[in-house]
């Protein structure tokens, strides 16, 4: 049985710190590869400016345009209304359903996991995996991830990663700024966000 990750994300953009989450996921949990799947219209981000869909999708194909067992999906992105977890696992499933998929999300996913539509439906259609971020005290995850076990009787796999202190936030921020932002993303990346003209 083949075992595959899926990372979402806005990914406005995409950064060194989604690559590094992907490939620690990847090398730990012994994934045959990562989905990056940039999200249409994230229902969590009703009141923010969101750079358009399909440009935050090419950033995150320049990005991994490299990477052998790095893929990208446009799937939220075509489909019309708000991206939904569960229905974005479901298609996944139902499209590959030999295929053991693995739901890769953040900290800040696990505390507000209950505001989420249909989590049931996250638990049935993968195995959930839980990375740590800052801002975020282990030991607080880690209660949390217990309460969340027992009320929906699934297991949570947690990575206690190295954190790598990088946000999109933060960079849109700098370059709006004019600083210096090519250590914090893939090589190719800057020259094609100057390109295009982007946070600025």
């Amino acid at each position: 049985m083949k075992k595959k990750g899926i990372l979402g994300g806005t990914f406005d953009p995409i950064h060194n710190g989604h690559i590094h989450i992907a490939y620690e996921a990847m090398y730990r949990l012994d994934l045959d590869s990562i989905l990056f799947i940039p999200s249409g219209n994230p229902p969590h981000k009703r009141e923010k400016e969101v750079t358009e869909a399909s440009i935050r999708l090419s950033l995150v194909e320049k990005a991994i345009e490299k990477e052998k067992k790095f893929s990208v999906s446009d799937y939220e992105i075509k489909n019309e209304g708000y991206s939904y977890t569960y229905k974005t696992l479901k298609h996944f499933k139902a499209e590959e359903p030999l295929t053991e998929w693995y739901f890769i999300t953040g900290a800040d996913c696990l505390i507000e996991l209950d505001s989420w539509k249909n989590v049931e439906g996250i638990f049935e259609n993968s195995k959930f995996v839980v990375f740590t971020r800052s801002g975020y005290k282990k030991e607080e995850l880690l209660t949390q991830k217990n309460l969340v076990e027992r009320k929906y009787d699934k297991e949570i796999i947690f990575l206690d990663l190295p954190i790598i202190d990088i946000s999109s936030t933060s960079i849109r921020e700098k370059i709006s700024e004019g600083k210096e932002v090519s250590y914090l993303l893939p090589w190719n990346l800057q020259k094609e966000i100057k390109k295009l003209e982007l946070y600025k």
